[in-house]
């Protein structure tokens, strides 16, 4: 059940047209439902959190995507799933034609909230490399409300290309700033810019950057105040960070 549900069952209630007891029996169902014997999906954590879970597709079958899709949008008017390969995409279409698949960031979303996307987020990223990641931050910000600007191949290298943008970050209510190699450009927009950035690390670099560890010990050793940092290659939990900070600003939180 989501809030919109909920709002509409404590309507009902209120109106005289579902009795007291009707609307414990409906509130009083597992608050989690099993998919398929292969997941227990947690019905209840779009009205805890604000969004329902997200499946991360990495290690699943499409046949196991589908049938907790199936389950979660029995409930929810939106779905995300991240870590997706085309053939997850196609497992879940078969069960929900409206559902998109979006290539480059490897995600799937259904949408049928209707909600118009509030505040903004700014996705930034240092090179065409980071593309994939930064895309993951954008999709994940966009499915859960947030409004959305790109900014890519803005790294420090070409520092002008990055300053060129300075007065379109500031409009940001939050900034998602992915890079790989050395990681410098988080530190280098947090000190420009007094909007909260959630760095991500990617893992595109030579030898030395260890897969992306090189970057996320940069960012977590920024000497510009303001980077919060989230694990190597995840735009998922940069983007979602990044919407609850642009929601809250908005006056959503809690919603």
């Amino acid at each position: 059940m989501d809030k919109e549900r909920l709002k509409a069952l404590l309507g009902d209630v209120k109106a005289g047209r579902v009795s007291p007891d009707e609307a414990v029996a409906a509130l009083s169902s597992l608050p989690f439902v099993a998919a398929d014997g292969c997941a227990h999906v947690d019905r209840h954590r779009e009205i805890r959190c604000g969004f329902p879970e997200v499946i991360f597709c990495q290690g699943k079958s499409p046949a196991q995507v589908a049938a907790i899709a199936q389950r979660i949008l029995e409930t929810s008017s939106r779905l995300l799933a991240t870590r997706a390969a085309p053939e997850a995409y196609a497992a879940v279409r078969a069960a929900a034609a409206d559902a998109v698949y979006h290539d480059v960031a490897r995600t799937i979303t259904v949408d049928r909230s209707g909600a118009e996307r509030v505040g903004l987020v700014g996705v930034i990223c240092a090179g065409t490399s980071d593309i994939p990641i930064a895309e993951e931050a954008r999709i994940t910000c966009e499915i859960l409300g947030s409004r959305v600007q790109t900014f890519y191949d803005v790294g420090v290298a070409g520092i002008h290309r990055l300053l060129a943008h300075v007065d379109q970050f500031r409009k940001a209510h939050a900034l998602v700033v992915a890079a790989g190699m050395e990681g410098a450009l988080a530190s280098v927009v947090a000190g420009v810019t007094a909007v909260p950035i959630v760095g991500v690390p990617t893992s595109i670099g030579y030898g030395a950057n260890f897969g992306g560890l090189g970057a996320l010990l940069t960012m977590l050793n920024s000497c510009a105040a303001g980077v919060a940092v989230v694990n190597i290659d995840n735009g998922f939990g940069a983007g979602y960070i990044a919407s609850i900070i642009n929601r809250s600003a908005c006056g959503e939180a809690g919603r």
